[in-house]
This record gives C-alpha cells, sequence and structure tokens, in this order.
C-alpha cells in the first residue's frame, strides 16, 4: 500500500480508501465484513461512509452503513487502525426519511453527528464531511447553471465553521471536508476559516474518473495552492470504466440491474470513451478497471481514491491497482482520449 498525510495533518492515510455505500444493501454485513478485514490487511487504514448510507437511500435501511462499520469495529477492536469518515446530509427531497431538520444548522449538525457516533460505536470521528452544499449550486452530475431570483438560501459558511469548530474543540470530530463542492464554496469556506481563525477544509470529496476530469478545472489549483486534497469518489464511473456494462450487458447484481436509473454514466459518448479506455487498458495488458483507478490515484491533488466493490475479487482487484504505473507514454494515450470525448459524463 501507498500512504500520503490528510493534507496540514500528521494523519496518514492510505492512498486507497475503503468505500461502504453498497453495505447494507448490495452487501449484508457478513460480506461487509469480509471487505473490511481484507482491505485493513492489505494496508488500507481509511473507509468512508455517510449518514445516510446504503445507496439507494430510503427509511428502511436508512442508517444501515455505520451500523455495520460499528458492529465491526465492535468485533474486532480495530478502531484505532482505522482513520474513519462520514458525512453529514444536505437538504434534498430523496434524504426526508433522514430527519425533520436537514441542512447545516447547528441542531442539524449536532443531531447528525451524535447519530453518528452511535451507529459507529465511537466516540470520534477523523474527518467529518459535508455531504453536499446546501445552497442552489451544481452536484451530482448537474450541467449548466441556473441562475436563481430571491433569498433561497441565508449565507451560513461563518455559522458551519462555528459549529464544526465546537465539536473538534469537544474531540468530537478531528479534522473536516466537504463533498460535491464547486470552486466558489471552497474559497468561501477557506476565506472565512481565515478571517475568522476557524478550522480548515482538508479534503473536498467529489466525483473524479477518466470521464469526468472535471474537477482539474478550478477546484484542483485550489488543493494546489491551498493544501487541500481529492477524495476521488466513483473513479470507475459506477462500474463504467470496468467495461462490463459495453454493448448493453448489464451483470446479474451489478448496480445497473438492480438499480437502473444509476446510469449518468452509461450514455452515448460516455460509452464511447469507456470503450476507448477499455481498449487501451488491453492494448498495454492491464485490466480496465486498474488502468482507470491508477489513473487517478496518480493525479498529484489526489490524497485518497475511494474504491468501492460488491465482491471480495472485486476489491482485491481494484487494491491491486495500487501497484499500477501507467507510464508517461499511456498517460499521453489517455489524454489523447480525453481531448477527443473531454468530460462526458460530470
Amino acid at each position: 500500500m501507498k500512504y500520503t498525510t490528510i493534507p496540514g495533518t500528521q494523519t496518514k492515510v492510505s492512498k486507497i480508501c475503503l468505500g461502504t455505500m453498497t453495505w447494507g444493501e448490495q452487501n449484508n454485513q457478513e460480506e461487509a465484513f469480509q471487505q473490511m478485514d481484507y482491505a485493513v490487511d492489505q494496508g488500507v487504514n481509511f473507509f468512508d461512509a455517510a449518514e445516510l448510507y446504503p445507496i439507494p437511500p430510503n427509511a428502511k435501511t436508512y442508517g444501515d452503513t455505520e451500523k455495520i462499520i460499528g458492529n465491526w469495529f465492535q468485533k474486532t477492536g480495530k478502531r484505532n487502525q482505522v482513520v474513519l469518515a462520514t458525512k453529514v446530509s444536505g437538504p434534498a427531497a430523496f434524504v426526508a426519511h433522514i430527519r425533520d431538520n436537514l441542512g447545516f444548522s447547528d441542531e442539524a449538525i449536532d443531531q447528525a453527528l451524535e447519530n453518528s457516533l452511535h451507529r459507529l460505536q465511537t466516540d470520534y470521528i477523523d474527518l467529518y464531511q459535508l455531504h453536499w452544499p446546501e445552497r442552489p449550486t451544481n452536484f451530482f452530475g448537474q450541467r449548466g447553471y441556473r441562475f436563481y431570483e430571491g433569498p433561497l438560501w441565508k449565507n451560513n459558511f461563518h455559522q458551519v465553521l462555528q459549529r464544526l469548530a465546537f465539536h473538534i474543540q469537544a474531540g468530537k470530530i478531528r479534522y473536516i471536508g466537504v463533498s460535491n463542492e464547486t470552486p466558489w464554496g471552497l474559497m468561501k469556506f477557506l476565506q472565512i476559516a481565515k478571517e475568522y481563525d476557524l478550522p480548515l477544509i482538508r479534503t473536498v470529496q467529489n466525483p473524479y474518473s477518466l470521464v469526468n476530469r472535471l474537477f482539474e478545472v478550478g477546484n484542483a489549483e485550489i488543493c494546489h495552492n491551498e493544501d487541500m486534497g481529492l477524495l476521488a469518489y466513483s473513479p470507475l464511473a459506477f462500474g463504467t470504466l470496468s467495461g462490463k456494462y459495453l454493448d448493453g450487458k448489464k451483470p446479474e447484481k451489478s448496480r445497473l440491474a438492480l438499480f437502473p436509473h444509476y446510469d449518468r454514466y452509461n450514455r452515448g459518448p460516455c460509452v464511447e470513451a469507456t470503450r476507448k479506455y477499455v481498449a487501451l487498458a488491453q492494448k498495454h495488458g492491464f485490466k480496465p478497471a486498474q488502468l482507470a483507478l491508477a489513473f487517478v490515484t496518480s493525479r498529484p491533488f489526489l490524497t485518497s481514491n475511494i474504491i468501492g466493490a460488491t465482491t471480495v475479487a472485486q476489491l482485491q482487484e481494484n487494491i491491486g491497482s495500487i501497484e499500477v504505473d501507467l507510464g508517461e507514454e499511456i498517460l499521453k494515450e489517455i489524454n489523447r482520449i480525453q481531448e477527443s470525448i473531454p468530460n462526458p459524463s460530470p
């Protein structure tokens, strides 16, 4: 395994982070335990969760992912071997079942944090993240920008940082991060934190893959200049970059077979780009998934690459990507494909 640190800290994290969002929906507790056991044995020390997991979110399974992780901590006693990240949900109709006070008010953050600590059976979170912005802006694959009229959102960057600082001082949180955030949002958090001596955002968890390199426009420059790092999610574009969905295939128990509406990476130009990346991997003797993951892990602005799997065999392949060195010629070929089909799916 290869390691780095959470920017601005001495906390060592593996360059591969174990994603957990299938646990409780596509995976049961026994399967999740097998994944955690294997990942830790391979040197992975970084887990990423969220209060709304598993995905797709629903009232019946709400919070089950964190409960499974907490049960594993209780069984193994390995809480101190894991850098644990989780998230508080922003407001949205699809998470209305979580609680009445969605968003990032003091009350919402307090309640969400306490509930996560209880489910995870721990008294602190290493990295606590805002899952998506509270304000109206682009995330989850939206293109363009809609100009809103009227007071639809109250600027609360200062209030949110103050409340997170309160929990850091209480020892319940060590560091903070954001997710699905824009360059403007990142800079506002940094501006307010520096102006009022409040905690700095250490990481941003955004989608990043061979078919979605939009992070390179704006956010990567902020990471470079402001000592912040990317936690890349969907590095395989919901599994699409493994090539398993090409030619209309939908393997049994795969995400698209179970949840067809998660198809944002399986349309038009994205399929064409995927076909080119799969061919490139095969040309050079790599497994398509490992080429895709190795590219993400090689980026200089990356702190950790969040991988997900529904089988231990997939997990073995994904973690094994840490040993893949693509080389300059393959990187040039990747960039040529990107230039011909730029960011086909945000």
